[in-house]
């Protein structure tokens, strides 16, 4: 193991080195305009001189301001890179320090049997340095310090806070670090990392060699552990995946802190300081790293820190989070700009997530050599039986391994083998088996072609006859490895793919992934509760092959402009014969590809208690195995979106449909007449209304209009006749009811009022007010005139609203509302302060009004896109109304940020609305209601 008492250089490229003079080093890589710190201050402060606080306070407060000023200016003006800047900050703060501690020494004398050095520990011993980050200083002494050195400690740690640096400090003995590092991982790190900057150093370069001595006493085997744990520990907390859309930089998979992580194992391991020390036969472990992986990694370590300083100069702290408003600023700031149909903060998004996956790919490269190297080779098993040998694999530690000359870069199908064995046998990969797959992934593109090939890969897809196959392990593996993109070049175009919005959480590969693990759950049957009918339809399935395809292809053609189920289909006749499948299964796929958003649209966004609806549907799907796979595929769709976006109601719309459409498909109850419906509901409810009079029975079912009694089921319509009845007993002029449905994670909101023109408005604004997000609606007026409208809402959670005090609060708003005794525009105002996140406002949502007459037989259905807010739907009803029209239905759907909500409407004489005049009026007054409020927007300007 090197030395710690010699002063490494800085490499070039690598990891940064912790034992470096950094004030020499910077001042190497900087011009002659570089402030001269320590100059500066030892000439405004003669030596011995003892000045006022507040004036030495101002003269080191002035050139920390300098020379932050300075390394920001050349930064921003493009001299520097992310790593350069850090080094330099680094070296320009240890003059500063430096510079302070003689000053405090002078002032605070120390007696010369008081050895004292300060040393950088942490991300500043690494002599690497952020803007906002904290400085990290141990105050090294040689026995228990004397109460003068804790006076001079006391004196810089607090000058330094008024300087208004964060700082973390420890004072420890040798003794006591050496103490403290056996029994805490993370000291012992900050310690591997210690720089000295200042005092005694012989003092110090004593504690590196204590410290390096009590390192190598033992095995390297508990540290690594050690990090290892930390680091999985960490990856769990930060989303277990680089593909995060909000990724934090430098504690998530694939950021700064997995770099420094190998790092730290590659130094305690073998004493190295940078990564190019790694390459070469020469190299400690015999040169685990080749040149151009070395590379790879000095690439992503000056990338990361260029996104990390932007990062902190954008936000004016030390953020780590690419949230979705600094996203576009960043990007533009490093040059990215549109390319096509790609936004510029999608191309920076993109460039990140793939230098994350390199990070991710060089760990896995290097940890098990550096493993290896420490530990010794991994234990073959004595005997290996006869068929994993002659396929070429051994068993170490009881994992599978290539035997050696059988690697994917020697044979490349080996990878897909690998694999296979891998789930058959239930065996854990070996970590070396990994990093050969690795160094062997770009060899993968030969094997398309290769029938042997396609046939692995199905198989490891959706297994050949068993069910319980967990598909999405195995291609997690291909993907992180990079093999996937290289054995299906389209998929390469969609990996480290995001979507600038708030509603995907994932990329477009690990959505992907997410939604083979789901089709996977369903299979299993652990979803059974949760996705009763796709569960159960999932264990009778002719094309099971196709589903799968189809899933892992469905959004293939994203980024590419245009549609992309349309272009994705196209995509699919290739892709499928390619891969094996026969010439009707690839039919089926490109078809599914091609419909794989027509349920959930319909479901989500147009009434399915309209038959036109249900029918046009079924005229696209044609088949009930169709149905039967678009229903799974859509299920594992939406669910593999985002934790949040699966809910109850969705669940239940989902239901619905599938159950109408199939109904038609068996010729069953929905192809009947209308009147025939009618009349069956009419008679199931008048059995549940046995209780009342004849005559009370029959004026309740003369009310309502056709329309009424095919839009709830019979027992919701008997629950609204007891409700009508007793307003009228009581002569009510208004009956609010709120009924919690928890098996469909919503609640049911029910007026019953004289109808008048913007009651439906009126109410969309009280739920607004209340806290309620409206996700359907049915509007009616009965025969007598009465409007029995019904609401279904949710809380910002996405669940029901039960609590007795918000249900009565929901009440008691409409009642307000209603009688004109609150101010509905102000108390909207007032929500929209307190939810709108500021981070989401980066996101552009173009309004969008789109008019067709063509999808309902009775009513002209309006499709508003915007950005969602507090009172849209209020707003959007009131130019509706405002136009003279009625609305029937109401279906609204949120997407992240995105509304977009359809209207059934027609006009005053119950007509649709074709008038082309009356159309353009009508699509001007809804672009307006979607317009940012002026306060919104004057909001929006004082956040950027």
């Amino acid at each position: 193991m090197s030395d710690l008492t010699n002063q490494p250089r800085f490499a070039s490229g690598g990891l940064p080195h912790s034992q470096s003079d950094t004030s020499n080093a910077a001042r190497d890589e900087a011009p002659a305009d570089r402030p001269e710190i320590a100059a500066t201050l030892q000439s405004l402060i003669p030596k011995g001189a003892m000045l006022p606080r507040d004036a030495a306070l101002g003269l080191f407060r002035r050139q920390l301001g300098r020379l932050q000023a300075h390394v920001q200016t050349r930064f921003e003006r493009g001299d520097l890179g992310g790593l350069v800047a850090a080094r330099l900050l680094s070296g320009l703060m240890d003059e500063l320090i430096a510079a302070l501690i003689g000053y405090a020494l002078t002032l605070l004398p120390i007696e010369p049997d008081d050895r004292l050095a300060i040393a950088a520990t942490g991300g500043y011993g690494r002599a690497t340095l952020a803007p906002f980050s904290d400085i990290d200083l141990l105050f090294l002494t040689d026995h228990e310090p004397s109460a003068r050195v804790e006076r001079a400690v006391e004196f810089i740690l607090y000058f330094l806070w008024d300087l208004g640096l964060k700082v973390g400090h420890a004072t420890r003995s040798t003794a006591d670090c050496l103490t403290e590092a056996q029994g805490d991982i993370t000291i012992r790190t900050s310690l591997l990392d210690a720089r000295c900057i200042a005092g005694d150093r012989a003092l110090f370069a004593h504690f590196q060699i204590a410290f390096r001595a009590d390192c190598a006493e033992g095995s390297p085997a508990g540290y690594i552990a050690a990090k290892q744990e930390e680091r999985a520990a960490r990856h769990k907390r930060f989303g277990d995946t680089p593909f995060m859309v909000e990724p934090n930089i430098k504690e998530g998979k694939g950021g700064l802190r997995d770099l420094q992580t190998l790092y730290w194992v590659a130094r305690y391991v073998f004493g190295t300081f940078a990564m190019t020390e790694l390459v070469g036969p020469t190299a400690p472990g015999g040169g685990i790293l080749s040149e151009t992986e070395a590379r790879a990694c000095k690439r992503a370590w000056d990338y990361l820190w260029t996104v990390r300083f932007h990062l902190h100069y954008v936000a004016g702290r030390a953020e780590e989070r690419l949230t979705f408003d600094l996203q576009p600023v960043i990007g533009a700031r490093m040059g990215y700009t549109r390319h096509g149909r790609q936004d510029g903060v999608e191309r920076f998004m993109r460039h990140y997530f793939l230098v994350v996956r390199e990070v991710a790919r060089v760990t896995g490269v290097l940890e098990p050599a550096v493993i290896r190297a420490a530990l010794g080779p991994p234990a073959i098993a004595a005997a290996t039986d006869a068929e994993l040998a002659n396929a070429g694999f051994v068993l170490a530690d009881g994992k599978i391994l290539f035997a050696p000359g059988r690697e994917p870069m020697a044979e490349p199908l080996q990878l897909f083998r690998i694999l296979r064995f891998a789930r058959d046998r239930a065996l854990a990969l070996h970590p070396l088996a990994l990093r050969a797959m690795i160094r062997g992934a770009r060899r993968t593109g030969e094997l398309r072609g290769n029938p042997a090939a396609a046939a692995l890969f199905l198989d490891l897809l959706c297994g050949a006859t068993e069910p319980a196959s967990d598909g999405a392990t195995w291609l997690t593996i291909l993907n992180e490895t990079g093999a996937l993109g290289r054995y299906l070049p389209d998929w390469r175009r969609i990996v480290g793919q995001m979507q600038f919005d708030s509603y995907h959480v994932y990329t477009v590969d690990m959505h992907t992934i997410h939604a083979i693990s789901v089709l996977n759950a369903v299979e299993r049957g652990d979803l059974a509760e949760t996705l009763p009918v796709a569960s159960g339809i999932a264990q009778h399935l002719q094309s099971r092959r196709a589903l799968y395809v189809a899933l892992l292809i469905h959004d293939i053609a994203k980024g590419r402009g245009g549609d992309h189920s349309e272009i994705g289909a196209e995509l699919a006749l290739s892709i499928g014969p390619a891969l094996g499948l026969e010439p009707e299964e690839t039919e089926m796929v490109s078809w599914l590809v091609l419909h794989h958003l027509l349920l959930s649209q319909t479901a989500f966004s147009r009434d399915i208690d309209d038959p036109k609806t249900i029918l046009d549907v079924a005229d696209v799907v044609q088949s009930p195995e169709r149905l039967r796979l678009l229903l799974i595929l859509t299920c594992a769709d939406i669910r593999a979106v985002s934790p949040k976006v699966w809910n109850g109601w969705k669940a239940t719309l989902l239901r619905e449909i599938y159950a109408r459409v199939a109904e038609v498909l068996e010729g069953g109850l929905a192809t009947t007449e209308r009147d025939v419906r009618v009349a069956r509901v009419k008679q199931m409810v008048g059995e549940l209304l046995a209780d009342w009079s004849g005559a009370d029975r029959e004026q309740f079912l003369s009310m309502g209009y056709p329309g009424y009694w095919l839009s709830f089921d019979p027992d919701s319509i008997a629950r609204h006749g007891r409700l009508i009845r007793d307003a009228r007993v009581r002569d009510l002029p208004l009956v609010v009811a709120t009924i919690p449905l928890p098996a469909r994670a919503v609640t049911e909101v029910v007026v019953y009022t004289a109808d008048h023109a913007g009651l439906f408005s009126r109410i969309a604004g009280a739920l607004a007010v209340a806290g309620a997000s409206i996700v359907d609606a049915r509007i009616h007026t009965m025969t007598d005139g009465m409007a029995l409208d019904t609401f279904w809402i949710q809380d910002a959670g996405g669940g029901p609203l039960d609590a007795p005090h918000r249900l009565a609060r929901v009440s008691a708003l409409i009642e307000q509302v209603l009688s004109g005794r609150l101010r509905l525009s102000a108390e909207i105002r007032k929500a929209g302060r307190t939810v709108v996140g500021g981070r989401m406002r980066a996101i552009h949502v173009p309004p969008r009004v789109v008019v067709d007459n063509s999808a309902s037989n009775r009513h002209t259905v309006i499709e508003v896109n915007g950005r969602d807010r507090p009172g849209l739907l209020h707003d959007v009803t009131a130019a509706i109304s405002g136009q003279g029209l009625q609305i029937a239905s109401a279906h609204i759907t949120t997407y992240g940020v995105r509304a977009v909500d359809v209207f059934y409407v027609k006009d005053v004489f119950g007509l649709k609305v074709e008038n082309e005049r009356k159309l353009a009026q009508l699509r001007s007054a809804l672009i307006a209601s979607l317009a940012d409020r002026p306060e919104d927007a004057a909001r929006d300007r004082a956040t950027v």
